[in-house]
């Protein structure tokens, strides 16, 4: 199995704004005073255009898909939480915490792929857990190491551990668990998504250990990460603030490597880490000041690779 893609699905915004369904614990969201909607979302769609723009120029192939006005999906433009896509040819779908956001799952999508030339061969869908308030999203919950054949996941209201464990076991994933803390307000919160505090790239990793409370647990990540031979690369909180553990790792053209992350998560890197990871990757950056406020997310939360064989 490879770690990298060179083919990305990402979803333009119709109506991007701030999802307050997802506020209460994702503690990265802001509301931005004195903007309309409208010009939030003309922001978004700025944002997301120079991003696609970046992407395509260095030869990583975007499978754009256009949001819709009705249903109402404020937070379309993340869509690696309700889907991934893997080189069995299997689609999964995720269980979703918010409400608002289940109706993001659009089949369209799969005959635009279909049509891209991508195979899809079978569609697991683990959605029902919906009904008894179990969640699991995605590539936001998971990091999945497909090269090592390794998930790891911080437990927390979006990342059910039976599920994840069920997931492991459909997948023949290893399970490597454990629970990540941010501090809001003077207290200790978990993260609500692995992918905000951890990057898996091919030969290293981005990591903010100092998020793993428990000591046994931190020891227990770090040393899974070395096993592997990926070199540790650590982050602090105040860079997880700012969004440097949401990157990913693409392929351009001539299998060339890129490190995608967004300018608020490169200006917070400091000169030693940056020269340490463009010694693995070549680093793109973009500016996402409006679609990190008001989402939430980050780089990593608007690529959903497609692993998918061709036909």
């Amino acid at each position: 199995m490879k770690q990298t893609t060179d083919s990305i699905l990402m979803i333009r915004p119709v109506a991007f704004r701030m999802n307050e369904q997802t506020a209460v614990n994702n503690y990265y969201q802001k509301v931005l005073d004195g903007l309309s909607p409208e010009t939030v979302n003309a922001k978004a769609q700025q944002e997301f255009d120079a991003f696609v723009a970046k992407l395509r120029k260095v030869g990583v192939k975007v499978t754009v898909v256009e949001d819709t006005v009705e249903p109402n999906t404020p937070d379309s433009i993340f869509p690696n939480n309700w889907i991934s896509f893997h080189e069995t040819g299997d689609v999964v779908l995720y269980p979703m915490f918010a409400e608002n956001r289940r109706a993001e799952r659009r089949e369209d999508i799969l005959d635009v792929l279909e049509d891209d030339g991508f195979v899809i061969k079978e569609i697991m869908d683990y959605t029902l857990a919906e009904e008894d308030g179990v969640f699991l999203e995605g590539t936001g919950s998971l990091l999945l190491d497909r090269e090592n054949g390794k998930a790891y996941c911080a437990l927390s209201p979006r990342a059910e551990e039976e599920l994840m464990i069920e997931f492991c076991e459909d997948f023949e994933y290893t399970p490597v668990i454990f629970e990540a803390f941010q501090t809001v307000n003077g207290k200790r919160e978990l993260i609500y998504h692995t992918n905000v505090m951890m990057t898996l790239g091919d030969t290293f990793a981005v990591i903010c250990a100092d998020c793993i409370d428990d000591k046994k647990e931190r020891k227990m990540v770090l040393d899974s990460l070395r096993g592997d031979d990926k070199e540790i690369i650590l982050i602090t909180e105040d860079q997880v603030n700012n969004f440097a553990g949401n990157m990913l790792e693409v392929k351009g053209k001539n299998e060339e490597r890129f490190l995608v992350m967004s300018e608020s998560a490169y200006k917070s890197l400091t000169k030693k880490q940056i020269s340490q990871l463009e010694a693995h990757v070549e680093i793109i950056h973009s500016s996402l000041d409006t679609i990190e406020a008001c989402g939430g997310g980050s780089a990593r939360c608007m690529m959903a690779e497609i692993f998918l064989p061709r036909a």
